[in-house]
């Protein structure tokens, strides 16, 4: 069976800022609000193309203030540092809940990389986010 399991309950827990999801395969995933926050799936963090992801730092406390069901195939949350334009899949929350260990790795292994914290706030973005760079 190759369908893509769906989540068959989605809780959010403020207090310890996780997103707890439930699938219908039976497994049931606690995935950090920072982790959705790091690998949202919007352009504003993945960039236009392979190489244009954004680093994303000081998200370790971010909150989630609501979450709309995007069809029956998504949810977009509204964080609480004003990022709302990711739309998290079914199959892209599973990923983030099956796959934590090493995405946190990555994430890691990517501030390591770049030389920064990460906890270090965001730099204030000049001008649109769109805007060419050049590299």
């Amino acid at each position: 069976m190759s369908a893509t399991p769906h989540p068959v309950s989605l809780t959010l827990h403020q207090a310890t800022r996780v997103l707890e999801v439930g699938f219908d395969d039976g497994q049931t995933f606690n995935i950090p609000f920072e982790l959705m926050r790091v690998y949202s799936p919007s352009a504003e963090v993945q960039g236009h193309g392979p190489g244009q992801e954004v680093l994303q730092t000081g998200k370790r406390h971010v909150g989630i203030d609501g979450v709309e069901a995007v069809g029956n195939y998504g949810i977009q949350p509204t964080f609480d540092d004003g990022h709302n334009s990711g739309i998290f899949t079914w199959p892209h929350l599973y990923k983030l809940g099956s796959q934590q260990d090493a995405l946190w790795a990555a994430y890691e292994q990517r501030l390591v990389d770049a030389g920064v914290d990460r906890d270090a706030p965001m730099p204030e973005k000049a001008g649109s986010a769109c805007s060419s760079h050049n590299h």
